[in-house]
């Protein structure tokens, strides 16, 4: 499931939905006692999908305006757009974008420079509808690309950011382990679980299944795998995220890439790291791979205190980010700079928290209170917007939910002492 960069309103009024049906998932697999959700898990899935939105909002990369581009140049030549009001045009725009998805979405795994963006979505290590949230931030560099030839053919950029959005949300309710063999469904579309298939990383299933809503272009071009009742996918990446923090999950592959570039000692290495396959690294830079990582799932050991702080910022994450997409025109674009940099910030902070890492309460609280100090002694935000009103209670609930914990844990260290 890849976001592609674009405004369409099918997205904003699909988020509320998604989520609704995680709770259900969630609600179901406890009733069935199949449980595929973790709270660390979850919590990272949903902080990514929702910072993955922030791009979006600030037009990052050049798709908008290369695409009107080539739209305003067609017609200026007198070369008419596929008519809007043409039914066929929507089945004709469906279909392409549907394949130019296989292509992009198939090279992002054979590419590691186009890997190094897409890997995000595959870190997850379970698999359910929160998966589906876990969106790249830097795919708009150039995802773009390979849906030129749709505008290039004369699709209408508002029927392309339509179809875009059907499309995304169609994906969505692939991510389950709840759904098995639709039959003759199998064969035509992407199901559950032909791309339960698409997120395993056991040898036999990797790189497979790439298509968005039709697996009739894996069957056509040779990347179809079935599932095996005799081998159960096992899901993440080949190289271990090993962390909840949603930047190191949109970086660590770039990461290795630059290490890569600047540890081996051949030039023509430095080069193919680039551009070679995304399992490739020089010899000279290869590392042990310990194999019980393969099965072992990554999950710190954390106190219910550290459970109840994460799920929380998650909530606020959810209410912050989602009323600012709602209400992007009221917001100006240094604000929507602001707003994803505080959330960026606490979504990181609560990461290294949730890792068993207890430092990261007192930088959160000091974060929290420089970032109230900002707004409101520096207008960095609107106070009267709903979205800042929404941060700074969540701003506000840190400071005292942290001091609210020294509080406590003072008082056990004076009964501890009082006893002995």
């Amino acid at each position: 499931m890849e976001v592609v960069t674009d405004k369409s309103i099918i997205i904003t009024l699909a988020i509320p939905v998604f989520f609704l049906l995680i709770i259900v998932e969630y609600i179901y697999g406890r009733l069935v006692g199949k449980n595929t959700y973790r709270l660390n898990d979850t919590v990272t899935s949903i902080t990514i999908g929702m910072i993955s939105r922030f791009p979006t909002m600030l037009n990052l990369g050049a798709q908008s305006v290369i695409f009107l581009f080539i739209s305003n140049y067609l017609t200026k030549n007198g070369l008419a757009l596929l008519s809007v009001k043409n039914p066929f045009t929507w089945i004709i725009a469906f279909l392409l974008y549907d394949l130019s998805y296989y292509w992009m979405h198939r090279m992002h795994h054979e590419i590691k420079i186009l890997w190094a963006t897409h890997s995000v979505h595959h870190h997850g290590e379970d698999y359910n509808l929160a998966t589906a949230l876990r969106q790249t931030s830097t795919g708009w560099l150039w995802k773009w690309i390979f849906y030129m030839p749709m505008i290039l053919l004369g699709v209408p950029v508002e029927v392309f950011i339509a179809v875009a959005g059907i499309n995304l949300v169609y994906q969505f309710w692939v991510h389950t382990e709840h759904i098995g063999n639709l039959g003759f469904l199998e064969k035509i579309f992407i199901t559950p679980m032909n791309h339960r298939i698409h997120h395993a990383k056991n040898k036999e299933y990797i790189d497979a299944n790439y298509g968005g809503v039709f697996i009739i272009w894996d069957r056509m071009f040779g990347t179809y795998t079935p599932q095996r009742d005799d081998l159960q996918p096992v899901y993440g990446t080949a190289t271990p995220l090993n962390s909840w923090n949603p930047m190191w999950a949109n970086f660590q592959v770039l990461s290795i890439m630059v290490k890569d570039t600047i540890k081996t000692k051949s030039w023509k290495d430095k080069a193919k790291v680039w551009f070679s396959q995304t399992y490739w690294r020089p010899e000279d830079c290869i590392e042990e791979k310990n194999p019980n990582d393969f099965y072992k799932k990554f999950n710190p050991e954390i106190g219910s205190d550290i459970k109840i702080f994460g799920f929380v910022q998650m909530l606020f994450t959810i209410a912050v980010s989602g009323c600012v997409l709602t209400f992007v025109a009221q917001h100006q674009y240094s604000e929507i700079a602001i707003f994803g940099f505080i959330i960026i910030m606490i979504s990181t902070l609560t990461a290294y928290l949730m890792q068993a890492k207890t430092l990261a309460y007192r930088l959160i609280m000091f974060f929290s209170f420089f970032t109230i100090f900002g707004i409101y002694y520096f207008d960095i935000l609107n106070i009267e917007l709903i979205s800042t009103k929404l941060l700074l209670a969540q701003l506000y609930l840190n400071i005292l939910g942290v001091i609210t914990k020294y509080f406590i844990e003072s008082l056990q260290n004076m009964k501890l002492l009082g006893t002995k």
